[in-house]
């Protein structure tokens, strides 16, 4: 591998992060500087989707490259130890490789106590050559971290000092340090849990967004109890990813500082997204826009960034961004990733036939207040169609270009059965083609 090749990749994502909720998409309540400018300087897919909406679904998928349905299929549900996984592939091609933050793979059940102290097992680490993390934390200013160091030495639970994303962001950094004066390239993950509930943060960021000042999407009804408790979440939930935004400003200037930003990809996501009282609902678990869509940005650190920038219509989804991550650094996907590779998005050279559609699942249902409690499969067009069936039964079907809040439902509307019967064997070749399961309706 060249050394024009060997670039090193950083991961910064949060939790319940949806789409819509960044400057660079139009959010009128939101100031990203840091996350539009890699947007404007970057590649900015504004059509990215997350596969699954929950958390331990996405992140199987994420780090494995492979469907919920064949890794993990639910909420709380264990990745497979025997999984391989994207630091395996990047060890494999000379890379050091570093995870910080929540985990949320390892099958810890709420009932059995507080998520933020169970222990996750080295071997069950996804193959990280350091891993200070979590299984899961609702509690962003009691933050606990366990794992292994540089040296694979054990490291046992200790209290970050501050929130969360704040003492996450320093560890990074301080990674940052370490490895610019080595010699092998590197690939580091910084998962944070903002901003999913509960939706606070640090005074000077919680400030600055009060509930009566938002500026509502127009598809949350005009429903006291419902705008009442979205403008009171949804307030601090601003706060968190201007927080956020200002931290990817830090590991921005910490890579400058270390002479690597020109060697260094920094790619941008979410695991899903969050309701937020669209449509009556809150959080996640239904293929509604707002839980569905996810920022994704690759960029970097400077006003010219290196190779092709742009926005981009192509569907990315959650089983994607470890091939694509790979391909950024021109290592092929191994054979166990059945996602597909956009780096040539962003490196010339690198460019695939790419799906036109994405296919979208709720495989096992967590049955929690706010989510939808039957399995659903659906498939979202690049030319702005979605279409979702519960087992059995038609559910949505929307054309997302002319109907963007998705309030008229085709998918019992006669008039458009030769648009359903067209989206349904698309979703039909979908769930062959990924092996799953599932009893599409009859609509002949």
């Amino acid at each position: 591998m060249s050394n024009e090749k060997r670039k090193n990749i950083i991961w910064i994502f949060g939790d319940q992060h949806r789409a819509q909720m960044l400057g660079a998409a139009g959010d009128p309540n939101i100031h990203t500087p840091n996350l539009d400018h890699m947007a404007n300087t970057g590649v900015y897919f504004k059509q990215a989707v997350c596969g699954f909406p929950l958390c331990c679904p996405f992140r199987g998928s994420l780090i494995s490259g492979v469907y919920p349905h064949k890794c993990v299929p639910g909420h709380e549900y264990q990745m497979p130890p025997e999984q391989k996984t994207i630091a395996h592939a990047f060890r494999d091609n000379g890379y050091h490789t570093a995870y910080f933050g929540k985990w949320h793979l390892d099958g810890w059940h709420e009932r059995d106590g507080r998520g933020a102290l169970h222990h996750v097992p080295a071997e069950r680490r996804g193959g990280f050559d350091i891993w200070l993390g979590f299984e899961n934390n609702n509690s962003q200013w009691d933050s606990w971290l366990h794992g292994h160091d540089r040296e694979g030495k054990e490291v046992e639970h200790f209290r970050l000092p501050g929130y969360e994303t704040d003492c996450l962001t320093d560890i990074l950094i301080d990674y940052i340090n370490e490895q610019s004066g080595k010699d092998e390239p590197f690939f580091a993950s910084l998962s944070v849990q903002p901003p999913h509930d509960p939706y606070i943060a640090p005074e000077e960021f919680m400030g600055r967004h009060t509930p009566g000042a938002v500026e509502m999407r127009e598809n949350v009804p005009n429903i006291p109890r419902i705008l009442d408790q979205a403008r009171r979440e949804i307030s601090g939930a601003y706060a968190m990813v201007e927080n956020l935004d200002w931290n990817v400003g830090r590991v921005k200037q910490a890579l400058v500082e270390a002479g690597i930003a020109d060697e260094t990809h920094i790619v941008f996501f979410s695991d899903h997204g969050d309701m937020h009282g669209s449509h009556g609902q809150f959080r996640k678990m239904t293929p509604y826009e707002e839980s569905i869509r996810i920022p994704f940005i690759i960029g970097g650190c400077r006003d010219k960034y290196d190779g092709k920038i742009g926005t981009v219509d192509a569907v990315i989804n959650h089983v994607d961004i470890a091939p694509t991550t790979l391909g950024l650094c021109g290592i092929d996907k191994p054979e166990w990733m059945e996602g597909t590779d956009y780096s040539g998005r962003r490196i010339h050279g690198r460019e695939v036939e790419e799906p036109d559609s994405a296919y979208i699942q709720s495989v096992v249902p967590t049955k929690h207040g706010d989510s939808t409690d039957r399995p659903w499969r659906g498939v979202i067009t690049r030319d702005g169609w979605k279409y979702v069936c519960l087992e059995g039964q038609p559910w949505m079907m929307y054309d997302l270009k002319e109907d963007p809040l998705e309030q008229a439902n085709m998918a019992f509307n006669v008039r458009y059965y030769n648009k359903r019967k067209e989206l349904q064997e698309k979703l039909r070749q979908w769930i062959e083609k990924t092996g799953d399961k599932f009893a599409l309706p009859d609509i002949d």
